[in-house]
C-alpha cells in the first residue's frame, strides 16, 4: 500500500510539472492532455486516471504549488523562533523563504502571476484560496508581533500581509527575467532593507524607537 502511494505521489508530481511547464510556456487553453501525458513520460489514461480533467489539473496544480510555498514560510517562521529572533526577522526570513522557492519554480510563480489578472476562469475560487494559504502564514506573523509590543497596534495586517506577499513575488519574477546573474543573497539584501524600513523601523510599536 506504502509503495502504490509512493508511485501515485511520483506520478502526481511528474504531471504537476509537465503541466506547470507547458501552461506557463503556452497557456492553459493551447496546452493539451496529450502534450501533459507526453512530457511527464506518462499516458494519456494515467492523467485522466489522477485528475478527472485539464481544469482539475490546474486546480490541484495551484494548490500543490502554494501549499509547499506556504509550507516554506511557515518552516523559516518556525526556524527564526527556535533561534530566538523577533518578529521581523521572522518575516525577513519568510522573504528569503519565498525568494528561494520562486528560483526553485520559476514557471508556477510565472503562471501564478499571471492567472491573478485573469477573471474568467473557472478557478477563480481556487486561485483566491490558495493565496490566502499563503498570506495566512505571514499575517500570523505580524500578529504576533503587533501582540508582543514589537510592531505597532496600527498596522494593517491583512493589507501589509499581501504587501509583502506581493513585493517578494513581483521582484523575485523581475530577478529571474530581468537580473539573472544577481544571487539569492543579493536579491534577499535589497528586500531587507525595505522591510527593516517599512516595517521593522516604521511599524514599531509606539514609545519604541528603532535600533540604529
Amino acid at each position: 500500500m506504502d509503495s502504490s502511494n509512493t508511485r501515485r505521489q511520483a506520478t502526481r508530481q511528474k504531471l504537476f510539472e509537465a503541466a506547470v511547464t507547458l501552461i506557463a510556456e503556452q497557456g492553459f487553453s493551447s496546452t493539451t492532455v496529450d502534450e501533459i501525458a507526453e512530457r511527464a513520460g506518462v499516458a494519456k489514461g494515467t492523467v485522466y486516471y489522477n485528475f478527472a480533467s485539464k481544469t482539475v489539473l490546474f486546480e490541484e496544480l495551484l494548490r500543490h504549488g502554494v501549499e509547499l510555498l506556504a509550507t516554506s514560510l511557515q518552516l523559516a517562521s518556525d526556524e527564526n523562533a527556535e533561534r530566538g529572533g523577533s518578529h521581523v526577522d521572522g518575516l525577513d526570513a519568510m522573504v528569503r523563504a519565498g525568494l528561494g522557492f520562486i528560483s526553485r519554480y520559476p514557471a508556477l510563480t510565472q503562471l501564478y502571476v499571471a492567472e491573478l489578472w485573469r477573471t474568467n476562469r473557472a478557478w477563480q475560487s481556487t486561485l483566491m484560496m490558495v493565496r490566502q494559504r499563503a498570506i495566512a502564514v505571514i499575517e500570523a506573523e505580524l500578529r504576533d508581533g503587533v501582540a508582543t509590543g514589537e510592531l505597532s497596534e496600527d498596522l494593517d495586517i491583512p493589507l501589509t500581509a499581501s504587501a509583502l506577499f506581493g513585493m517578494v513575488l513581483v521582484a523575485a519574477l523581475d530577478w529571474q527575467s530581468y537580473q539573472p546573474e544577481r544571487s539569492l543573497d543579493d536579491v534577499h539584501a535589497a528586500l531587507s532593507l525595505l522591510l527593516q524600513g517599512r516595517v521593522g523601523g516604521g511599524a514599531m510599536a509606539k514609545g519604541t524607537p528603532a535600533s540604529g
